[in-house]
């Protein structure tokens, strides 16, 4: 998989991608992601990006010419599955939506600044816009790096147990149960005896129970309660 990032601030991008299991994943051939300084690609000698919008009112806009010089090089070079804009006003971004991004095969993310991009990039060059959250931030590198961190990480060997993420929370609807270490007791606070029986049923109903008590609680919207 390969993951295109355009920016007008790629240094807010340089620390996600080298460290972790992101950096695992590039060290083995299974992901890339490329950062892309939208600026090498703006207008006349001050490399243009962003003007002000038609119909006055504050903010500056991203323009359409530097972004469609850039997806239509990258076009060029490979074939991409998705090109998304992070914005908050797009599909919320969850679980089930980063299993399916992880099944795909190169994608390209526009992170967008300022008051917004044109809006024509958004109704014929992108394919799917996405939102981390109903809160607005001073542009998509963040979010970006996120969805790449949520996607990537669901790679066939990315992960050294690849099982830990298939019990990551939101995989099956419901929050992941509590988790604990060793010591079993740290100042008389002691770690439920199911976990230390050894007895693998008892452990996986408790876990169950745990999984679907603590979605109860907190995000009940889950069970469409």
């Amino acid at each position: 998989m390969r993951i295109d990032v355009v920016t007008v601030h790629p240094e807010l991008l340089s620390g996600p991608f080298s460290h972790s299991i992101l950096k695992r994943a590039k060290d083995r051939g299974l992901a890339e992601v490329v950062v892309h300084d939208l600026r090498d690609y703006g207008l006349g000698k001050h490399q243009q990006v962003d003007d002000y919008q038609f119909g006055g009112g504050a903010g500056m806009v991203m323009m359409i010419e530097p972004l469609d010089a850039l997806i239509t090089k990258l076009r060029n070079e490979r074939d991409y599955d998705e090109v998304i804009f992070m914005t908050p006003d797009g599909d919320v971004f969850d679980q089930p939506m980063a299993n399916r991004l992880s099944l795909k095969g190169n994608m390209i993310i526009l992170c967008g600044h300022y008051k917004g991009i044109d809006h024509r990039v958004r109704e014929h060059l992108v394919t799917m816009e996405i939102s981390i959250g109903d809160f607005v931030l001073t542009g998509g590198e963040l979010p970006a790096a996120m969805v790449c961190d949520a996607v990537i990480r669901l790679l066939p060997g990315v992960m050294n147990d690849e099982t830990s993420a298939l019990t990551d929370s939101f995989q099956d609807g419901l929050l992941a149960p509590p988790v604990y270490t060793r010591p079993a007791d740290y100042k008389g606070w002691k770690v439920p005896d199911v976990l230390l029986s050894g007895h693998e049923k008892k452990i996986t109903e408790w876990r169950e129970a745990q999984a679907f008590e603590r979605t109860r609680l907190r995000r009940p919207g889950l069970l469409g309660e």
